[in-house]
């Protein structure tokens, strides 16, 4: 297994390859948002993650930026591209994309996403 050096890091992509985002164009999501990275020469700042399923499916294609903390969804290889291009000037792909977004300690949910269930259990 490879293991890479991340120092000099500056944002990390955890794409969904779950079946439910696999099903709605996660291969290709990956594929574009990696070879983006690459045509841009951003392979020292940007490192990128496959990862089973984010728990999302409803709202797939499900793509994750940290250290942001901002979770997109309905990914295209499009707006895959213009993520990489945002990540690079600084900038966000549209709200209608953002499923949550880290503010003040905690993320918030927008509008827009799917109602999950919830996490939280009594520990008693």
């Amino acid at each position: 297994m490879t293991t890479w050096n991340l120092q000099g890091m500056k944002h990390h992509l955890l794409i969904c390859n779950g079946s439910s985002c696999l099903k709605r164009g996660g291969e290709e999501v990956t594929q574009v948002i990696r070879e983006q990275i690459a045509n841009l020469d951003a392979d020292a700042f940007i490192h990128t993650t496959r990862t089973r399923c984010n728990g999302r499916c409803e709202d797939a294609c499900v793509v994750i930026h940290y250290p942001e903390g901002i979770w997109y969804k309905d990914m295209t290889p499009e707006i895959g591209k213009q993520l990489i291009s945002s990540i690079l000037n600084g900038q966000v792909v549209p709200d209608s994309n953002i499923i949550y977004r880290y503010q003040d300690g905690h993320f918030l949910s927008t509008s827009k996403a799917a109602i999950g269930i919830s996490k939280a259990k009594s520990f008693q």
